[in-house]
């Protein structure tokens, strides 16, 4: 599935650190349970972009243009 294919799916998501100083990022769905643990770097890298996303599809909603690429990257 593309980040711009429109879905039913359903899901919950829950972020928060572990005991073991990882944050994690949890899914939880109709046949989905799914823990990805990040370092705090790795957290704050995926936070930066998640912000950055945020400002471009604000712009969009304002008219401001056609999306650009997001820069993706290494998940566990």
């Amino acid at each position: 599935m593309g980040i711009n294919r429109e879905s039913d799916l359903a899901a919950n998501l829950q972020i928060g650190p572990t005991d073991q100083g990882m944050v994690r990022i949890y899914v939880e769905g109709d046949g989905i349970d799914l823990p990805l643990d990040f370092d705090p770097d790795e957290a704050a890298e995926i936070a930066e972009e998640l912000l950055a996303a945020a400002e471009t599809a604000r712009g969009m909603a304002a008219g401001g243009g056609a999306p650009g690429k997001g820069k993706g990257g290494k998940r566990r």
